[in-house]
């Protein structure tokens, strides 16, 4: 009986610990503290939530609903169990599970203001999923936005309007919401019926516009960056990259040139693509950039800017979180414009419709370019390659590795990428899978894909002749770290991530012909007084 008690008083003492851990964004350390506690007294359900709360900064999904799941096994009138694990489920893009979870923590404290207000958005998400998927045309029916556009006619002839297919979707909104309101009554009704014209507004402003011939005419007024005929040229990207810094926006018109040429030109290329560096030459590759232009801008002063000479590959998640995103894409885009073989850029998990919806990247296009642009970038996205092997020694991927031995390149190179990412196989996990420091194969942290041992990279890199992976996704304290006996580097390059995490930024530079990894680290540099995570949606903010 003591020593149960002292074990008690000893798991407060180190919750406290975590606690302070946790205020320091010490998130990792806070986690390793709140295991201490549990294994000392598993029922509490604090510390469950706790640990959960830690797991969702860590953008740990998969665990932090574990965690919260198992808060509520413990006790389950413990509202904030429920809470934990609906935030998570918000996090995931998982509204429906969410909305059950904030029911019950609404109806564990029914007088909570906090717990309504998440309640009712969350209600708003699910009631606009649902809309959006009434309305949703087939795979197989879908017209591409970028083929409706001819950005050489942008200001010079009239557009076709797309009035007719407006009216008739209208008309199927309308007979929606008088079946909702049979079904559901009065009150749920109205409900929908503002996220149908929210919707439907948006959506009718974004297309009536046909390709945008009238809207996007280059007024004689503005002095920003222009393209000269078909070319993006250096003194282009320069002077973009310049009114970025400044905070100007960048014409339509060339927004339009450059994404359109993006997408022809990744069309082109497979899903796992073949960089040869030349003896005496160098490469670098650089990791998450998530919207930190300002960061992103700095990567170019320390290292140069890309060209023949000075080649780089970014590793994907380009976007979300930041709130530049749009600068960060348009001068990677741009670059890659400019030289193809100055630049390369691979898909992460971030480059999704899924994700840009939740994480800020849809809602800042909205903001700074228009309604057509999200769907534009969407499909340029869809074409990203999945990977890249670096003279045939160095596979390089956004993700991770695979549920099953045996994979190689030639399966890679196979996937039919152009397409969001499905949740399970291997263009999934090439996205989403994690390292793990034990042998073998384990569930997702994040909920999504797999986590993956020494003895799987090891198997992997035999069965295809490698020597290296190098791989993103995860945010390290020092920008980076070695696993794994040496045989895979995780890269991160968004310094003090979403302006709390206080980490350094990271990119590598192989030198040919033994490309043994030169890594250099950074600091985050200032940027404007726009927040992260200022475009997202308003019910992810609201966790924040």
């Amino acid at each position: 009986m003591d020593n149960e008690s002292s074990n008690v008083s000893q798991a407060e003492e180190i919750k406290v610990q975590a606690n302070e851990a946790f205020k320091a964004n010490k998130y990792g350390q806070a986690i390793d503290l709140y295991t201490q506690a549990i294994e000392l007294n598993s029922q509490n359900a604090v510390y469950w939530a706790n640990r959960a709360f830690a797991h969702t900064k860590l953008e740990e999904y998969g665990s932090a609903i574990q965690d919260a799941t198992k808060a509520i096994e413990v006790d389950p009138k413990y509202s904030k169990g429920y809470y934990r694990r609906g935030a998570a489920y918000l996090a995931m893009g998982k509204f429906k599970e969410a909305l059950k979870d904030f029911q019950q923590v609404k109806k564990i404290c029914p007088n909570d203001p906090d717990a309504t207000k998440k309640l009712k958005e969350c209600e708003k998400a699910v009631m606009k999923l649902k809309f959006e998927e009434a309305i949703s045309v087939p795979e197989s029916e879908r017209r591409f936005v970028a083929d409706s556009i001819d950005y050489h006619s942008i200001g010079t002839s009239p557009g076709s309007s797309s009035m007719p297919t407006q009216v008739g979707i209208a008309a199927v909104a309308v007979a929606f919401v008088a079946v909702l309101a049979m079904m559901l009554g009065a009150a749920a009704a109205t409900m929908v019926a503002a996220v149908v014209v929210v919707v439907l507004g948006t959506w009718w402003w974004g297309g009536s516009t046909g390709s945008g011939v009238f809207t996007e005419k280059v007024e004689p007024q503005y002095s920003g960056a222009k393209i000269e005929g078909d070319d993006v040229t250096l003194d282009f990207v320069k002077k973009m990259m310049d009114d970025f810094k400044n905070q100007k926006c960048l014409h339509k018109r060339y927004a339009f040139q450059i994404v359109l040429q993006m997408r022809e030109m990744l069309r082109s290329q497979p899903s796992l693509v073949d960089i040869n560096v030349p003896d005496g030459s160098h490469f670098t590759v650089c990791g998450d950039v998530h919207g930190q232009f300002y960061d992103l801008i700095n990567i170019f002063e320390l290292n140069g800017l890309p060209s023949e000479e000075n080649p780089y590959l970014f590793n994907g998640d380009f976007v979300d979180r930041g709130s530049f995103s749009v600068e960060v894409i348009l001068t990677l885009f741009a670059l890659k414009c400019m030289c193809p073989s100055a630049i390369y850029l691979a898909r992460g998990n971030h480059e999704s419709r899924s994700m840009n919806k939740i994480y800020g990247f849809e809602g800042e296009v909205r903001s700074k370019l228009s309604e057509k642009f999200v769907e534009l970038f969407a499909e340029v996205f869809c074409c990203l390659p999945l990977a890249h092997v670096i003279n045939q020694k160095v596979f390089v991927v956004h993700g991770g590795l695979f549920s099953v031995d045996g994979v190689k390149l030639s399966d890679i190179k196979a996937v039919d990428r152009f397409c969001e990412p499905p949740e399970e196989g291997l263009m999934c996990e090439l996205l989403w899978s994690d390292p793990q420091p034990f042998p073998g194969r384990g569930p997702s942290k994040r909920g999504v894909g797999l986590s993956f041992g020494a003895d799987v990279t090891r198997k992997f890199l035999q069965d295809n002749n490698l020597d290296l992976i190098v791989r993103s996704h995860e945010v390290k304290d020092e920008g980076y770290e070695i696993e794994h006996d040496g045989k895979l580097i995780t890269i991160f390059s968004a310094p003090n991530y979403c302006d709390q995490m206080g980490n350094k930024g990271a990119y590598i530079r192989f030198e040919a012909p033994d490309l043994k990894p030169n890594i250099v680290t950074f600091s985050a540099v200032p940027h404007p007084d726009v927040k992260p995570m200022a475009y997202a949606n308003n019910f992810l903010r609201m966790f924040q």
